[in-house]
């Protein structure tokens, strides 16, 4: 039990407190990391950047482009939250908001460190590996030709706009550098933290035999894990030795539900996404991802 001591004072913290300022120490000590390398990513992005090279550089058949925007990961390993910072970087070059989406949604699975971890957590079934792989390219696609077709300025906050449109001074890039960091930096920690301290609470809430109970069914193991995912918000450079535990109380296909829906949407990824996207599109985008990713885990349950 952790003591509080002052001059005079000697005080018990309760231990669901101490276990929500643990959880949530934990969550933003292991995400600054990755929102930090976002920020700077992003601040290359912006400054540096010329403001055509990207959009001249992508093919121009919306498919195409998409998948390759999907894939852009590869190169720029950064976990789903500092994903966030940079797609608003990409947003301000050009890319429309569709295009971001599909670029936050799938990069946080298809980067050289995810693969690499959940090869190794699972080496020993390349079903979980190959079905984390293809669906989050195939979901993270889907959602960007679903939205192709909604009215691109509709699905961005007035504020992230405004602040695209901000003219700088090219001439000293330093500190128009400076200035993007110091605004994303002001933009992002409040989400994080709040996002943080929510992830922390439910998990403190919500007990943990509860979801242990309905792991071995192959339709509610999915939800359940679903939600498990939505709750830990663990990065995606480790979740796979983390689903690694539940892998003899849990079905496979629940396990891959996990590893891909976490990394697309959880409680810190849509606290960070609040501050570009509106409200009822990232209220869609997670219907929408709960849905793809309950339908992976059951296709791998039933037919594999």
């Amino acid at each position: 039990m952790v003591k509080v001591i002052g001059r005079n004072l000697s005080m018990e913290l309760p231990k669901y407190f101490q276990d929500f300022i643990t959880l949530s120490l934990s969550v933003i000590i292991e995400a600054l990391p990755f929102v930090m390398l976002g920020m700077f990513f992003s601040m290359a992005v912006r400054v540096w950047l010329p403001h055509d090279w990207l959009l001249q550089h992508l093919p121009k058949q919306p498919f195409l482009r998409r998948a390759l925007i999907s894939l852009l990961g590869v190169f720029m390993p950064v976990c789903e939250c500092g994903n966030v910072p940079l797609a608003r970087g990409l947003l301000a070059k050009g890319l429309t908001p569709a295009e971001s989406l599909t670029f936050l949604l799938a990069a946080p699975i298809l980067n050289p460190v995810t693969i690499i971890t959940t090869q190794q957590a699972f080496s020993d079934d390349t079903t979980v590996l190959i079905a984390r792989i293809l669906g989050g390219f195939l979901i993270a696609n889907l959602i960007g030709w679903i939205y192709s077709s909604t009215r691109q300025d509709a699905m961005l906050r007035p504020e992230f706009v405004a602040s695209c449109k901000e003219k700088r001074d090219n001439s000293n890039r330093l500190v128009d550098a400076l200035h993007f960091f110091k605004h994303e930096t002001r933009t992002m920690m409040p989400a994080l933290i709040i996002g943080a301290m929510v992830a922390g609470l439910i998990q403190v809430v919500v007990p943990r035999e509860t979801i242990l109970l309905l792991g071995n069914s192959p339709a509610w193991s999915v939800l359940v894990m679903i939600l498990l995912a939505f709750v830990v918000s663990i990065c995606s450079s480790v979740d796979a030795f983390f689903a690694l535990a539940f892998r003899g109380t849990f079905t496979s296909g629940s396990l891959v539900s996990f590893l891909t829906f976490g990394p697309m949407i959880d409680i810190k990824m849509l606290s960070l996404m609040r501050t570009t996207y509106r409200r009822t599109v990232l209220v869609q985008v997670s219907f929408l991802v709960v849905l793809l990713t309950a339908l992976l885990g059951l296709v791998v349950n039933y037919v594999f």
